[in-house]
């Protein structure tokens, strides 16, 4: 161990940093199911252009392989913004009102799963129909209703 590690290891132990605690990753009111959105369409985007893929043209495989990586990529973030919103925004309170949060929730995420590991139309479309349901579960929590957005 350096001088330095040890110096700094000395100081935290005769003045350690004081405990911070919070109810939620982030200050209340931050939460929005618009990225889960956003990344969704994503998926569905290149599960379309790997249908579409003409796999003679020359680069196709190239091509293929980056719109895999990121179909993948945006699955694995509709995947962590959907657990951020269940497991830091949705309290006791919201599932008195919505019984099947829960699983509503846990095959949302799973359907993000199968997005990954398939290259199917249908199955994106279902996991954006999921992510429409929590975007309408999400905002009725807040007493406001915000339409569906649809990318063109």
């Amino acid at each position: 161990m350096s001088f330095t590690t040890r110096l700094l290891v000395a100081f935290d132990y005769l003045s350690p940093a004081p405990v911070a605690e919070a109810h939620c990753d982030g200050p209340c009111g931050v939460y929005d199911p618009a990225s889960a959105r956003i990344a969704g369409e994503a998926v569905l985007s290149m599960t379309k252009k790997l249908v579409a893929l003409d796999m003679s043209a020359e680069g196709a495989h190239n091509t293929y392989s980056r719109f895999v990586a990121i179909k993948e990529e945006q699955a694995d973030i509709v995947k962590r913004e959907l657990c951020i919103l269940w497991h830091d925004y949705f309290k006791p309170e919201h599932l008195e009102a919505y019984p099947d949060l829960h699983t509503t929730f846990w095959n949302a995420a799973k359907q993000g799963s199968a997005c990954k590991t398939s290259i199917s139309v249908e199955a994106c479309e279902e996991l954006m129909s999921m992510i429409e349901g929590i975007h309408n579960m999400f905002w009725a929590t807040k007493g406001r209703e915000v339409p569906w957005y649809t990318a063109s």
